[in-house]
């Protein structure tokens, strides 16, 4: 008998009309709204103007959207392109499917095209959107949720996820088997993560990109041993799944560039602008 358990929504679309109103949108375009409130208070506490944040976020966020879904798509291959799968679908963003590693690389992409239109420094800028990333990608786990995905193997904890029935016969497994919320787990590292990069940029002033190389590495440590919880298909490469691997490669990445970068730009840079305005001096013509 389950005494307690996480319930599953038993919708995830709604209609309007003739209109749908999907969850997992939903739930990105709250997760983007609320990442670019958080940038622009830091941007601006850093020197920034607040407009630059939304113009740079015009770029950003569609190149990343792109670039999640081409990485989701790449390493789901049978979803899409095996013996069931359906190439169409490889356009369903609404459906659910974005990778984090290719939304920050294309991501980085759009937002440095965005940084060198405002004539501002594209490390400076990360940092101070570092926090709100992962308090978008905290919110965007409730898509999942919604979607039911992006849940772990069997558990007899108490925060179990109670899953829809034929899902469950059709994974293998009892009815009534209750799922690690892997969802819930790092939605909750992502706002401690965010938490800590607040705390740690205010206490020690990081600059020149080390938040955001703090950012990956704390993300990546909660990815990889919620990853290991994960019973989703995934592409498995040496025995273990392929974002296991691309965790500790970018958590080692991440390390490395936070420490050189800390010994080469010990402070936190003066100006977030590429081409700072030099100071007139007493002497200068009026």
């Amino acid at each position: 008998m389950i005494v307690l358990a996480i319930p599953s929504p038993p919708e995830s679309v709604w209609y309007l009309g003739p209109f749908p109103v999907r969850a997992y949108a939903l739930a990105i375009i709250v997760g983007i709204a609320v990442a670019v409130l958080v940038t622009e208070r830091r941007w601006v506490a850093r020197g920034g103007e607040r407009n630059q944040v939304l113009d740079i976020a015009l770029w950003a966020v569609p190149f990343g959207i792109v670039g999640g879904r081409l990485y989701h798509v790449i390493t789901s291959p049978e979803t899409y392109f095996g013996p069931y799968g359906d190439p169409v679908k490889t356009l369903y963003v609404w459906d659910g499917g974005l990778g984090i590693w290719g939304a920050i690389a294309l991501g980085a992409v759009g937002a440095w095209i965005g940084a060198r239109q405002k004539g501002v420094r594209l490390l400076s800028f990360a940092d101070a959107a570092a926090p709100g990333i992962l308090i978008a990608q905290a919110i965007g786990r409730l898509g999942n949720w919604f979607n039911q995905e992006l849940f772990g193997g069997p558990t007899t904890l108490p925060w179990g996820l109670i899953l829809d029935p034929q899902r469950v016969e059709r994974l293998g497994y009892a009815p009534g088997t209750l799922f690690h919320p892997t969802f819930l787990y790092e939605m909750l590292w992502n706002l401690a993560a965010a938490g800590v990069l607040i705390w740690l940029d205010r206490r020690l002033r990081l600059g020149h990109g080390r938040v955001f190389a703090l950012y990956v590495l704390l993300y990546c440590a909660g990815r990889l041993w919620i990853e290991m919880l994960r019973v989703d298909p995934a592409e498995i490469v040496l025995g273990l799944r392929l974002n296991v691997w691309t965790a500790v490669i970018l958590g080692i990445g991440a390390l490395v560039a936070f420490v050189l970068l800390g010994r080469r730009y010990p402070e936190r840079e003066a100006d977030v602008r590429l081409r700072p305005t030099p100071e007139p001096h007493a002497d200068d013509p009026a």
